[in-house]
This record gives C-alpha cells, structure tokens and sequence, in this order.
C-alpha cells in the first residue's frame, strides 16, 4: 500500500516523521513522494499556534475532498492536547498524540479491517522515558536531525507545547552515540541535534548539553555538529567552554529571546532578563570564532506597552542579530497568557512586528556584509540550478556560487569558499581550488 506524509512544525517533527516513514517501510508498505493516488495519508500536526492548527483543518479538509477512499491519519501535537475536539478532525479515520507511534501500523490495519474509526491518546505522566526512535537518514537531505530530547517543564505562560509533550526526557547517550554511527556510515557529514528544549539534554542523568556534542564531535566521518534551537538559562560557562573546545560545533546558535524587556519576560515566565541574555550572547561571541546568533521574537505580548517594546527593539538593535524569526503574540487556548488582561489589538501588533522585522533586517544585512573577504569550508546540500550550487558555511550562512562544474553535482561535498558579495539574504562566494573532498 501507498502511503504519504505531510509534516507540519519543528525539526523535532521531521525526525519523527522519517521515524514513521521508516518502520512503515519496513512493515512492507510503500513511501510515496507524490500524494497522487496513495492509499494512506499521515499528517504530523503542530499546535504552537492557532495558525498551525487552522493550516491542519484545511489541508484535512482538502485530502478528504481529493482523496474519499483513502485512510487518513492525523498524529501529533495537536490530537494530543485537543484530541476531544473530534468535530474538527471528522475527515480523519484515525487520531493519536505524540506517544506511542509505533502503533500507528496497526491502528490503520485495524481500521482498514473494521472501517471503525480509531483513537489512541495517552496522556504524559513523571514516569515517561525518552521514546526510543532511530532513524537511519533523510531523503533529499544532506545533513541529518537527530532528536535529542523531548518534553518542557518550564511552563511559558503563552506555550502549549509541556501539554502536548510532557516532561524532561532525554535519549541515552549510548543510543545517540548508535544512531549517529549509523547515520555517518550512511554518508551524512553534518548532523543536527533537536529537542524540544536542548538545553536540558541529559539533566534526569545527570548529564549536560555538552556531554552530547562531545559525543557526536568524536564520531568518526561527521565532519559538522549542529544545535537546533536553544532556550538560554541553561547554557553555563562551563558548558560553553567545554562547546568551544569541539571544532566540529558550528559555530551558529539559535538562542530564544521572545522579548528584550524584562517586565514582558517575567511575564512570559521566562526565567532570565535581557541583562543575562546579552551576556550569554557575548560570552557566545568571546568563545566562537565566525559565531552567528539567531533568535525568535515576539511582539504584542499580553500587557506589552509601547514603553516595553521600546525596550526590547533596543536590546535587539544592541546584540544585532545575524536573523530573526519575529511574530505577533497569537492567543494559545489553554493557556495562562490567553485569560490575560491587557490583550494588544492585532493592528498594534503587525506594526510592531514590522518595525521589528526591519530592525532584524538591518542587522542581517550587516551580519552578511560583515563575511565579505572571509572563506569558510561550505557544505552543498542542493542541486545546481541554473548553474547555481547551494551551500552552507559552519556559522549557517547560505552561499551561492556560480562555478565552471556545471556538469557536475556538488551535493554533499564540502568546497572552501571565499565570500565575495551578498544578494538579498545570502552571500555569493567563489571556490577555491583544489578543496573540493
């Protein structure tokens, strides 16, 4: 039987979603690339926001318009908190949360054989333990995520996600230490490690952040570590330092700010100021050569004046960003933030969102300009297009590159490349020969 996947959300939902695909493969089933005629459908949900969860409702809608026979199965973050809410998921055949995926096979042979419809939602409780998943590579990608950790106990006010994935739980080294071996047999050279909060990798062991990325610098054949996005209060000094030691961590960090005020973080039940913050992020810059801050920023935040904004556009203006990722604050059902007094009209909040956006735009372009001259090793991870090859440098910047190998494939190589302007969001570079490996 056919089977085609839709993924919705975080890196942590790709992972999981090629760990689906691969125990479908091999219980005999056949992994679609087209969604044409399949007999299955699996979407992987996410539920951060309201617009996540309206974008699921109508690609639902729009498979069971196009596809009446099929079997469709909706699993993820959003049965797992509004599973109750069977209106909205009447076009599913089966629905189940984020635990226990492993069973999903035999839920759609189930239905398929009593055409009743089939529900599995199993709550989180403290006894939960990381979800053993090992995946063996990723289609049409060059570099491979690898799911760390799972689960929040931090209880942002305006999050959902503790509700949707439980508490701390991390792999075990000795499984990531496997499932990376693997994945450098199979060709990757760069290897990303997710979570749902990184941070807190390892701490029901004991265990740090860093233990991991020492773990997965010394396998041999992975050339470059990545980390997915990072929430601050947990990165030490000592972690840092023991980071920094590691030449195979690139030196790029997506670290969450949400707001550079701290009246508006405490609100948010964030458990750091700008103050500590900024310091984190120099601390960053003082430890890795070429290091690339990124960040996630919301605006509008329940009771945000106009005086709070201010303070978090400065805070932004003075650690300049290499990119951002700004959004208004949407109103998350379930959570303390949406019972808020002082709710910001939507019009205030685009126009801070695009006073925002323009700030970080700056500072992009800045960051960009300021790689002119340089030469990094660039991983390249597409295909040429109109004699274009696409890549990335350790620090996450994308380069392209006109080249004279235009008969040739570059994908998965890594060239050392001079940076010689930028275009829009990226930089163009020219290759230094004979670096090619």
């Amino acid at each position: 039987m056919n089977i085609y996947f839709i993924t919705f959300g975080c890196k942590v939902n790709i992972y999981e979603t090629e760990n689906m695909k691969q125990h479908f493969k091999e219980l005999g089933y056949t992994i679609s690339d087209s969604e044409k005629g399949c007999d299955i459908y699996v979407i992987n949900s996410c539920t951060v926001t309201e617009t996540g969860d309206k974008k699921l409702f109508k690609e639902l809608r729009r498979l069971r318009r196009e596809n009446p026979a099929a079997v469709i199965a909706v699993t993820g973050c959003f049965p797992q908190v509004f599973g109750s809410q069977a209106d909205k998921l009447s076009c599913a055949n089966i629905i189940m949360g984020t635990k226990e995926r492993k069973n999903l096979p035999y839920l759609i042979e189930e239905y398929i054989k009593t055409q009743k419809k089939q529900v599995l939602l199993c709550e989180y409780t403290s006894r939960d333990v990381f979800e053993e998943m090992c995946n063996k590579g990723y289609e049409n990608n060059t570099r491979a995520f690898v799911k760390i950790q799972d689960g929040c106990n931090m209880f942002c006010t305006y999050c959902i996600i503790p509700y949707t994935r439980g508490r701390f739980r991390s792999k075990p080294l000795e499984s990531l230490i496997t499932e990376v071996k693997g994945l450098a047999k199979a060709g990757y050279r760069e290897i990303v490690l997710v979570g749902i909060n990184l941070s807190f990798y390892g701490i029901e062991f004991g265990m740090r952040l860093a233990d991991a990325v020492e773990a997965v610098c010394g396998i041999d054949k992975i050339e470059r570590v990545r980390l997915g996005s990072l929430e601050p209060e947990m990165l030490s000094d000592t972690d840092i330092q023991r980071m920094a030691a590691q030449s195979k961590l690139c030196p790029q960090f997506h670290l969450s700010l949400q707001s550079g005020c701290d009246r508006t973080l405490k609100a948010m039940n964030r458990r750091y100021t700008a103050s500590d913050y900024a310091l984190l992020v120099q601390k960053l810059r003082d430890n890795f050569k070429d290091c690339a801050i990124t960040t996630d920023i919301m605006v509008g935040f329940p009771g945000e004046t106009d005086e709070d904004f201010n303070e978090s556009l400065e805070l932004v203006k003075k650690i300049g960003f290499a990119k951002a990722h700004i959004f208004p604050y949407s109103q998350r059902k379930g959570t303390p933030a949406a019972d808020m007094d002082g709710q910001v009209p939507k019009n205030i909040k685009a126009h801070r969102a695009e006073i925002m956006s323009e700030e970080t735009g700056k500072s992009q372009v800045k960051f960009l300009q300021s790689q002119i001259g340089l030469e990094f090793p660039v991983l390249f991870e597409h295909e040429k297009s109109d004699g274009i090859h696409h890549g990335y440098t350790p620090n996450y910047t994308q380069v392209k590159i006109f080249t004279k190998y235009l008969d040739k494939s570059l994908r998965n190589m890594i060239f050392y490349v001079k940076i010689v302007g930028i275009e829009h969001d990226y930089c163009i570079g020219e290759i230094h020969e004979p670096s090619i490996s």
